[in-house]
């Protein structure tokens, strides 16, 4: 087990984690025709709204309440009942998550109260579902704050339920906040190959994957999982949870329909995928196809080739726990040694973090214990630039955001081609460093050309290609 420390400033330097509101919205940006509204004032909105562009370079549709100065004394109670009859009125979303922030929560806002209130009022909008979440911006990070929103639309939507196994071909799918669009995808498609049918929440393989929708500027999410697919999640003969930090949603999905779960920590490296093709094929009663048995013979030789490079390499990691946990976890499955692994917040599995040092803290603390352990190499979001910069070591980009570069939000790090793709990344970075020291190829001596005589005296003998 890992010691894992907290820093001792009562300030962040260079802050790591983004806030819960964040994390939730990008929850409900998963779900198809959806709106995520943020309670609190209009900055609150803007800065997720910034960060989440710059990350996808999509148009986010979030909505806020505008709270001012008057509502935070005398109550949000109207801002919110107005924008949701605004919202429910111009864009008849599907789903409209309710996301409280630290202005709300610190104003004591009751918001389901004025939800139930809103519904006797407007019974005309009964058809659009409305999720309320609680995420304080001043406790938790975007993981804690994804994982709650997780958890009501679980509450709010998925009916309880004796009906577990009656559509023996279906898995849910609890996609946790370190994958990206790329990696549900390739999750979906691996469970597709079995003959099995995915219900993912969240997927933002459909909404955040990069493609043009067929309006020029749609108000709601246009791609996702459908509301109504959520009423069948009791029947799922399985459900499969992706991330240590969605377990209470795993555990609530479990007690309201009986439908039994697989926790995977990670899906990076040969053993974790492994593990997920067997249960698939289990499930199924199929041999797992010969395109994934494939994948995992080239994943193997990536392995072989890459092995000289990251057996010796020191890397240092930070982000939210499930990601620094996954990362950290393959860099030592490799050889290589996690010299230092910051997370945004404290959480069980930072204990299994295979790493020298593992502390709660922020990029100023990563870059402390990188130089202090000789680091060759940094694993974190766009924000670490300038700490591999000042540090002379290269970066590699995971996690939110990555404002710097395009693609970076549609990359698939799980599987077995999605983990070759890494431990390339990472042998690649090691090749390009100024430090590393690459072993000379052998030239045996016919090879090399004869030397050009001197103007005066004799020519100089060739090199031989091996010492004397």
């Amino acid at each position: 087990m890992a010691e894992v420390t907290q820093r001792a400033r009562p300030l962040s330097v260079g802050p790591l984690k983004a806030s819960p509101p964040l994390g939730a919205a990008l929850a409900m940006l998963g779900m198809d025709r959806s709106i995520p509204l943020l309670h609190g004032a209009q900055g609150c909105t803007a800065f997720a709204k910034v960060f989440l562009v710059q990350h996808f370079r999509e148009p986010i549709p979030l909505q806020t309440t505008a709270m001012d100065q008057v509502s935070a004394v005398m109550g949000g109670d109207d801002p919110l009942q107005e924008a949701l009859a605004t919202l429910c009125g111009k864009t008849r979303p599907a789903l409209i998550g309710v996301l409280t922030t630290a202005l709300s929560e610190t104003e004591g806002a009751d918001v389901q109260r004025v939800i139930r209130r809103f519904r006797a009022d407007h019974p005309e909008y009964d058809d659009v579902a409305i999720v309320p979440v609680a995420t304080p911006d001043f406790t938790g990070d975007a993981e804690a704050g994804f994982t709650r929103a997780v958890t009501a639309l679980i509450d709010t939507l998925v009916p309880v339920s004796d009906r577990a196994g009656a559509s023996p071909r279906q898995v849910n799918v609890l996609a946790g906040q370190h994958l990206t669009p790329g990696d549900v995808e390739a999750l979906r498609d691996v469970i597709e190959a079995f003959g099995l049918e995915a219900v993912i929440l969240p997927d933002l393989s459909g909404s955040l994957d990069g493609h043009l929708a067929p309006a020029r500027l749609a108000a709601t999410t246009t791609g996702g999982t459908p509301v109504e697919a959520l009423q069948r999640m009791g029947e799922s003969a399985l459900t499969l949870v992706i991330g240590d930090a969605l377990a209470p949603a795993a555990d609530r999905l479990r007690a309201r329909t009986g439908v039994p779960d697989l926790r995977l920590d990670t899906l990076m490296g040969l053993a974790a995928v492994d593990e997920l093709l067997v249960a698939l094929s289990r499930l199924s009663g199929r041999p797992v196809p010969s395109r994934l048995r494939r994948e995992r013979s080239r994943l193997q030789d990536a392995m072989l080739d890459s092995h000289f490079m990251l057996g010796a390499q020191r890397v240092a990691v930070a982000g939210e726990p499930d990601r620094v946990y996954a990362l950290a976890r393959l860099v030592q499955e490799m050889g290589g040694e996690v010299v230092a692994a910051v997370a945004t917040r404290k959480a069980p599995i930072l204990g299994r973090v295979p790493a020298a040092q593992v502390r709660v803290g922020d990029l100023e603390d990563l870059e402390t214990l990188a130089r202090q352990g000789r680091a060759g190499c940094l694993i974190t979001n766009a924000h670490g630039v300038e700490t591999a910069r000042r540090l002379g070591i290269p970066l590699l980009r995971a996690g939110y955001p990555q404002h710097d570069r395009l693609g970076g939000f549609q990359r698939t790090w799980i599987g077995y081609a999605g983990t070759r793709q890494t431990l390339f990344d990472l042998a690649n970075l090691q090749l390009e460093s100024a430090g590393h020291q690459a072993v000379a190829p052998y030239r045996p001596l016919h090879d090399h050309p004869p030397a050009e005589a001197p103007e005066h005296g004799p020519a100089t003998p060739p090199a031989t290609g091996c010492p004397a």
